[in-house]
């Protein structure tokens, strides 16, 4: 048996994204913005793995700047020129070693929204709309790879995100 063939990379990557799905929902529920921001980087490095598996080039460079970008702003440190430069190496590299048309292009638009929030937004109720939307974006994604654990997680993420999000609403009044 080919341990390389497509069907076993698939049910590997949907193992392996398991464990990143529970990095996310974590992410969504904690309200401290750091610890939030720790759970977004496990879950990235997580999915750089699995994107591995499901032969997503671009889903491995959006995974690896988003690790990168997290642990910046989870350290307070993401400036204006460091979010600049991960939207132009996103720009620049994600098309060229993007082999799955649309599909493959849901990593860059994710990145590049979520880039854009974490420099701008500075407060957790803002930041889980970000984060709302991202898992939003990347569901479609990860449904045209795949990956369903992940899709699956997206969409229960979403929700409890919006839960948390209306806790932490009701809770400010």
């Amino acid at each position: 048996m080919d341990i390389f063939s497509l069907p076993l990379n698939i049910i590997i990557g949907n193992i392996i994204s398991f464990f990143a799905s529970i990095a996310l929902i974590i992410s969504c529920i904690v309200n401290d913005k750091r610890e939030a921001y720790k759970f977004q980087v496990i879950e990235a490095l997580i999915l750089t793995v699995s994107s591995a598996f499901f032969l997503s080039w671009t889903g491995i460079l959006t995974m690896l700047i988003a690790a990168a970008r997290n642990y910046l702003v989870m350290n307070e440190k993401l400036t204006s020129k460091l979010a600049i430069m991960f939207i132009i190496i996103t720009l620049i590299i994600c098309p060229i070693i993007n082999t799955m048309g649309l599909i493959g292009l849901l990593p860059m638009i994710g990145i590049i929204q979520l880039t854009i929030c974490n420099y701008y937004l500075k407060t957790i109720k803002w930041i889980k709309v970000a984060f709302i939307v991202n898992v939003l974006i990347y569901a479609v994604y990860f449904i045209g790879i795949y990956d369903i654990v992940s899709c699956l997680t997206q969409v229960i993420t979403a929700i409890i995100g919006f839960i948390s999000l209306f806790k932490l609403i009701k809770d400010e009044k």
